[in-house]
């Protein structure tokens, strides 16, 4: 069975709700064959990591940088995953008050050098969710469940 992990920083409200929109997505009934594993950004590890086929990540936008929590979870896990996951498919959420460029170019640049693969279309979002947002979230977190479904992990 393929193994998504969903990796994710959640503190306010909106965010949350936007990570079960994601999850939501990732556990549709039409997903086969996929375990959907969730793990908050300050508690997941390299061997989660290791573990998974795929990688969902959702974090705010604080001051123009991606959540201390989810650098944490980059700083763990690097070294140990580099040469292991390379190639594996990967999706983001980004939710912020305002300008979500820097915390998007600094995880653009983690994943490019861990090289995995961008599978989906970023949900980027600032102030409060709509549905439209919501509706993204989910189809974000079907497709990267598909994707794995798809490659027949």
């Amino acid at each position: 069975m393929a193994r998504l992990l969903v990796v994710h920083h959640t503190p306010s409200p909106s965010t949350q709700a936007l990570f079960e929109a994601v999850v939501a997505g990732a556990t549709h009934p039409d997903i086969e064959g996929v375990e959907v594993v969730r793990r908050a950004a300050l508690a997941a590890t390299a061997t989660d990591v290791l573990e998974a086929d795929g990688y969902l990540l959702g974090t705010p936008a604080n001051l123009g940088s991606m959540s201390g929590a989810l650098k944490h979870f980059f700083d763990t896990i690097y070294y140990p995953c580099l040469d292991e996951t390379r190639g594996r498919p990967f999706g983001y959420w980004i939710h912020g008050n305002s300008d979500t460029s820097g915390t998007e170019r600094q995880l653009l640049a983690i994943t490019t050098g861990l090289a995995w693969a961008k599978a989906a279309e970023p949900v980027i979002t600032t102030g409060e969710p709509d549905k439209k947002t919501f509706e993204a979230c989910a189809e974000l977190g079907g497709t990267l469940a598909a994707t794995l479904m798809d490659r027949g992990n």
